[in-house]
């Protein structure tokens, strides 16, 4: 279970509650109910957690899919969380390779995240369907179908669907993996 994942890392990183709420910003009794499976983390939240336990965000979704090579469209591992406007797949096996490749789906005039963020690595997303504004640093950009743009993810960034009635569609490649 998530919670169990999230315990693990933190004892394997050698953080008490206490540490790990002073990197997140969370308290210790939020993490400790989050760790117990009694509360489950917004996916800002989750983002926070793997950010200060230096994982990639999937990394607590997933199994690591260990020597798999075929990804068939029905085995899709799927991130969704409640009252979000995204859902990701990721189309690679697992999250220990060089390389990660997820699809992911965003309600029209949703955002992949409230405010533009950073993380190691590169990054190239392709659109599939719908229209998209990224923020790259200080640039925006408007993205038709088919379209694809390359950055580093050391930029701040992040992703709008300004498709007044379609879900924007993308594909994004990234290395290492982060998501």
């Amino acid at each position: 279970m998530l919670g169990n994942k999230i315990r693990a890392k933190r004892l394997q990183r050698k953080f008490s509650l206490r540490q790990l709420a002073e990197a997140t910003g969370f308290t210790a009794s939020f993490l400790s109910q989050i760790e117990r499976n009694l509360a489950m983390p917004s996916i800002m939240s989750l983002r926070k957690l793997a950010e200060a336990l230096e994982v990639p965000i999937f990394y607590f979704l997933l199994d690591d899919g260990e020597g798999q090579l075929v990804v068939r469209k029905s085995e899709r591992k799927i991130l969704n969380f409640p009252e979000s406007h995204l859902t990701f797949e990721l189309l690679t096996p697992g999250l220990n390779h060089k390389i990660e490749m997820i699809t992911a789906r965003l309600e029209p005039g949703a955002a992949t995240c409230d405010r533009k963020l950073s993380h190691p690595g590169e990054e190239c997303t392709l659109v599939l369907e719908g229209t998209m504004q990224i923020e790259v640093d200080e640039d925006v950009y408007i993205l038709e179908e088919g379209d694809s743009i390359y950055y580093l993810c050391s930029l701040p960034h992040r992703i709008v669907n300004i498709s007044a009635d379609k879900d924007l569609v993308f594909v994004s490649a990234i290395t290492p993996p982060n998501f």
